[in-house]
């Protein structure tokens, strides 16, 4: 089933050659525009998540749905071929279901608006953008239940939706979304932000073509997406080897919030001429919780394409024009595309966790590009109730761990995994929430080691002024953020509850409705980066200046084999400790785990969190889905 896109003028659209000016100038104004999207959503939204953590994805595509300039890669896709009505000028659609449009997007608090741009009849442009929904119902405050099991208990389900019916709202249907999420007055200020970030999209989106005309604006876009695909397949050609033989990789979800794990994730990585084939065989079955991931083949597409051109040429425009250079093969029924009705909400963990799986498939062509894993998740962070007036309060916030080492430096420490996300100020949270923070603080020594050091996590003391209840959302607290190139390990996280009389308790990293009372401290400390290169191939001086910082201990200075004594490096101390490490050490090892094996890392779980470790997925039903 394929939209219908209802034009009122069938003339031809006609490519035309565009001269290198004026593809510059349409270039240049599309990525304004889309600049311009997030200028005037961040200013007009209310909640924190999207007003001043970002977390919004705004993209301008061409006629045939194919994003030109974005943050996220195109959702279009998914839409206009699993929705069955027409497509005309003046309407706006939304859906958060990710069954309903082959995952473009992946879980219910993601509200996605489209809308088809129309120009003298004829379908143009499309904008787009979705923003994470502070609140959509469901039986947790903030939607994330990490022991769901089905998708109908995350909350309000939308289908592709006509929110807009040729320029009219649909009153009825946006006060039925509003009435079913505890958070009415944000998911409203929310949407109407997003329909003005359209608005002024479609406004630039004609104003180019008033300037340039349909066919060249349009024959502008598609030189775009071909500049795209002939830089990205430069890439592909040098950091994946041609042939046969394959890159394998696996990587570990450490629990399900329930008692089990850890979730396998792997993939098989090869080339056949200019085309990388990616295969997710191998993918342990969905899970009975909430942390499966419905992935999208084009949306990994976008991952790996926002991934290598980071770390490669960051001068590279963005867009969907390669998405011909990459196949991939993801098997239904495994954890990365589950079945209806499974649980989506806690997908972050897996989302987050793709991109460490493919730092350690893409580098093992060409090892001097390897990068470290530590982009291993998105935490979130919760806490809702009735404040001493009776009103509500409910505070959804994402947290930053450290960023691996790289080939090209060390990692951020406490940074997003996605570079437009930012923080929420401290200084909002004191004035609009019940809380104190106490601490705010990168944790010194928690990057692991490395001759480019990875980023070290962040520890926030949060004292909670009102009774209410906390959900946590984090992962990398039993598998380590892995090192590469003789790298070492990053630290793990941690969640500590210190109550008011004084005792202590280790959260789970996943757990909702902890029951908190006015001044309790919750202390989310998170995961850092793994490092990337022999450590003591570091320069001592900077890890002298990384100990001024306050980033390295003394005692984690020796970790790279140097002695600082009074607040200088001692020469030759150093020489003779880096000596007597590197023949104890032997070899370095492409990558460093921090374990032999799941086993051994289970037996020493209990001593060094607290917890006892999960078990073997039991997958009840999910291996007769998987057998399908």
């Amino acid at each position: 089933m394929v939209a219908k896109i209802v034009e009122t003028n069938a003339t031809p659209f006609e490519r035309v050659d565009v001269d290198p000016i004026t593809l510059d100038i349409v270039e240049n104004a599309l990525r304004n525009a889309r600049n311009e999207m997030d200028a005037v959503l961040f200013r007009t939204a209310m909640s924190p998540g999207i007003r001043e953590q970002h977390d919004a994805f705004p993209l301008i595509a061409n006629n045939e749905g194919k994003m030109v300039v974005g943050q996220f890669g195109s959702f279009l896709h998914g839409f206009i071929n699993g929705y069955e009505g027409t497509i005309e000028d003046g309407d706006i659609f939304i859906t958060n279901d990710p069954y309903s449009c082959n995952g473009a997007v992946s879980h219910l608090n993601d509200w996605l608006m489209m809308m088809p741009i129309f120009q003298e009849g004829r379908l143009v442009s499309w904008a787009a953008m979705f923003g994470h929904m502070t609140d959509v119902g469901g039986k947790v405050p903030g939607s994330l239940p990490t022991d769901a099991k089905m998708i109908y208990e995350e909350g309000m389900i939308v289908p592709p939706t006509k929110i807009f019916r040729r320029g009219a709202l649909q009153e009825e249907i946006l006060n039925l979304l509003l009435a079913n999420t505890r958070m009415p007055e944000w998911n409203k200020s929310d949407f109407l932000a997003i329909i003005a970030a359209l608005r002024l999209a479609e406004r630039r989106v004609r104003e180019n073509i008033g300037r340039f005309g349909i066919d060249t604006y349009i024959s502008a876009m598609w030189d775009m997406l071909d500049r795209n695909k002939q830089a990205m397949g430069a890439i592909i050609r040098m950091i994946i080897p041609e042939g046969p033989q394959k890159s394998y990789f696996e990587d570990w979800i450490d629990d399900d919030g329930m008692g089990n794990g850890p979730y396998k994730i792997a993939c098989t990585l090869h080339r056949e001429g200019d085309v990388a084939h990616f295969d997710f065989t191998g993918c342990d079955p969905q899970s009975d919780s909430s942390i499966n991931f419905l992935l999208n083949e084009d949306m990994f597409k976008m991952f790996f394409g926002a991934f290598t051109i980071n770390l490669f040429d960051p001068h590279i425009l963005f867009n969907d024009g390669f998405y011909d250079l990459v196949k991939v093969y993801i098997p239904e029924g495994c954890i990365l595309k589950p079945k209806k009705p499974a649980a989506l909400s806690c997908r972050t963990h897996l989302l987050g966790r793709i991109f460490d799986l493919m730092g350690g498939l893409l580098g093992q062509g060409a090892p001097d590009a390897l990068n470290a894993a530590g982009f291993s998740d998105s935490p979130h962070f919760m806490y809702s109730g009735f404040n001493a007036e009776g009103e509500w309060y409910q505070l959804f916030q994402i947290g930053f761990g450290g960023v691996p080492g790289r080939p090209v430096g060390d990692g951020p420490d406490g940074h997003s995994m996605w570079p437009a996300f930012t923080n929420v100020p401290n200084e909002f949270l004191e004035a609009y929430f019940p809380l104190r923070i106490r601490e705010y603080a990168t944790i010194p020594d928690s990057g692991g080691a490395g001759k480019h050091r990875g980023g070290n996590g962040i520890t926030i003391a949060y004292e909670l002024m009102e009774q209410g209840q906390i959900s946590l959302h984090d992962d990398r607290w039993l598998t380590y953020p892995w090192g590469v190139n003789g790298g070492e390990p990053g630290m793990r996280s941690t969640k500590r509850l210190v109550r008011t009389d004084g005792s202590e308790e280790n959260l789970p990293s996943k757990c909702d409705r902890v029951q908190v009372n006015p001044g309790d401290m919750l202390y989310f400390n998170t995961w850092g980066g793994g490092g990337w290169g022999d450590p003591l191939e570091r320069d001592p001086e900077l890890v002298l200046l990384d100990l001024r910082r306050g980033l390295v201990s003394v005692d984690g200075a020796r970790r790279y084999g140097v002695i600082i004594v009074n607040g200088a490096v001692d020469a030759a101390a150093t020489q003779a400790l880096r000596a007597e490490m590197a023949t104890a050490r032997g070899e370095t090892a492409l990558f460093d785990r921090g374990f032999a094996d799941l086993d051994e890392l289970k037996a020493r779980c209990k001593a060094e969190t607290g917890f006892a470790p999960p078990v073997a997925p039991v997958f009840r039903g999910a291996r007769a889905l998987a057998a399908e």
